[in-house]
């Protein structure tokens, strides 16, 4: 006989939910039911109790293919809607600031090597953020390249005359000479007055060496204490023309969401490449030159860019939830016109500052906790089961993997469920399933999905899994925390205008003109192309 299957939310959302079954098996509806029902029992429970208002929850959908705005337009001030421009009415342009990202999503967007790149790149960011822009004059790119010289110049003299005499120790201060001795020419042509009698004085010391001690056959003879003494001597006032700010070190930590203006950030790495020698601008031109490239792109810009200066604690209660939900239940991140090249890094970086946020909201709140619900959609694009262990190689899907595996594992403590939704649970991250606790599975007919779903269920409900291939839609199988015993479940009918937007295609009913479908490519290539 049928009976009504009520299930406690504390148990299907804090120890994390997992929605498995192939395409058009119901998985989309039955998440947006589940969200739509509990807020529903939420608010007939506060009215039993005489409160007004809407219940203090917070569901937060990712959603890759732009399915949920439908499911909650009927409520527009329970639901707030943000995806990539062109927009609709009610809905807010997808906004995840540059200045949010952490170092490590950084280093992993612009492939910052990291030999040399990567520790510029984070101290670029620290200087930025802590408002230290390194917009150099002239005289202070002469003033930070001549101190790397004469840093390098000094460090052989302390080391002995094992640097400087022989043949490979000459060759490489012979080198050194060499490069300065080509600088300090150029720099006598653009040093300002202020410097310009130090900077001849420099080029002269440094050619008058260089004609002494290399022959015709282009070999370095041995040099002198005293002659390398002079070059640091001769470079000491040109490396004074430094910024003020060089050498005080008391940044902000690269991982703290300050704004700062990323159009600077390119040039500042120039700038601080410079600072630390000439010889490393050519690494960090590549770097740079990615970072342009990412910020021209104008579908990326629109997302990452700030020039408003957004406040940090407006974006957190944009995209998290005002005090007592008052701002809306529902948040819909519609992802689908996110380039592919950045979506796993704007999907990582909205999880770990959720994750984040309700981390220091119990810190401050004396261990309470703020309960909270992330649905990841189409999860197995994002939290695949295999990637690199290694940091230093990861790629944005390696690291958008980590943040939901951590979420998994810890998002519990800190009052953060996870609802993940596949339709190829054989594809997803076996530490993320392992710790799912209960499990909503509709027609599952691939052979290595029902054998991974099969290891994850007692043994004792073998039987009932034996119809997954073959329930229609709208059935699924619930077991596992939240159900005392596994049992087959119809998930209530929701009506269409609270459906996500992922029915069947129309095919015959199109075909047979029972269904207009009007085609204007211009409009197409118009919103595409703007």
């Amino acid at each position: 006989m049928d009976a009504d299957i009520m299930v406690d939310p504390d148990k299907i959302f804090g120890r994390h939910l997992a929605v498995l079954g192939n395409t058009g098996s119901g998985k989309s509806c039955s998440v947006a039911g589940l969200i739509r029902w509990s807020l529903d029992a939420a608010t007939s429970e506060r009215e039993k109790r005489g409160r007004q208002g809407r219940p203090n929850g917070r569901f937060i959908i990712l959603d890759p293919n732009g399915e949920y705005r439908q499911a909650f337009a009927d409520d527009p001030g329970n639901a707030r809607i943000f995806r990539v421009p062109p927009l609709d009415r009610d809905e807010t342009a997808l906004k995840v600031p540059a200045w949010l990202w952490n170092g490590l999503e950084w280093s992993t967007l612009s492939h910052a090597q990291p030999g040399v790149q990567r520790p510029l790149l984070r101290q670029g960011l620290r200087e930025l953020k802590s408002g230290y822009q390194a917009q150099l004059s002239e005289d202070e790119r002469i003033g930070v390249v001549a101190h790397s010289y004469k840093t390098s110049i000094d460090a052989a003299l302390a080391a002995g005359r094992q640097e400087y005499t022989g043949f490979q120790p000459t060759l490489n201060i012979g080198g050194i000479l060499r490069a300065l001795g080509e600088d300090s020419s150029a720099w006598s042509q653009v040093a300002s007055a202020a410097i310009k009698d130090d900077v001849d004085a420099l080029e002269d010391a440094v050619l008058s060496l260089i004609g002494e001690r290399r022959n015709a056959r282009g070999f370095w003879s041995d040099f002198a204490t005293a002659e390398l003494q002079a070059i640091s001597d001769a470079l000491a006032p040109v490396a004074g023309a430094k910024p003020e700010n060089e050498g005080q070190g008391a940044f902000m930590h690269e991982d703290a969401p300050i704004p700062f203006d990323l159009p600077l950030l390119s040039s500042h790495l120039e700038g601080l490449a410079q600072r630390q020698g000439s010889n490393m601008a050519g690494f960090i031109a590549t770097l740079g030159l990615r970072i342009k490239s990412m910020l021209a792109d104008r579908r990326l810009g629109s997302v990452i860019d700030d020039p408003e200066r957004l406040n940090f604690e407006d974006w957190l209660e944009t995209y998290v939830g005002a005090d007592g939900a008052s701002n809306g239940n529902v948040a819909v991140i519609d992802l689908s016109l996110i380039p592919s090249e950045i979506v796993h890094i704007v999907v990582s970086v909205l999880a770990r500052l959720v994750f984040e946020a309700l981390q220091r909201y119990r810190r401050e709140n004396d261990g309470e906790t703020l309960p909270t619900v992330l649905v990841l959609e189409e999860a197995h694009n994002f939290v695949k089961g295999i990637g690199s262990s290694d940091t230093e190689t990861w790629s944005a899907a390696d690291l958008c993997r980590d943040v939901f595996e951590r979420i998994a594992r810890e998002g519990r403590k800190f009052g953060l469920g996870l609802l993940v939704s596949s339709q190829r649970p054989s594809e997803l991250s076996p530490t993320l399933l392992a710790q799912c606790n209960t499990f909503l599975l509709h027609r599952i007919v691939n052979d290595a999905d029902q054998r991974l779903v099969s290891k994850l269920v007692p043994d004792s409900v073998g039987g009932l899994l034996r119809e997954l291939p073959s329930l229609p839609a709208r059935h699924a199988v619930l077991l596992g925390w939240a159900a005392p015993i596994p049992i087959l479940v119809e998930m209530r009918d929701l009506p269409e205008a609270h459906q996500p937007r992922s029915a069947d295609p129309a095919y015959w009913d199109v075909w047979t003109g029972e269904q207009a479908r009007p085609v204007d490519w211009r409009a197409v290539v118009d919103a595409w192309t703007e």
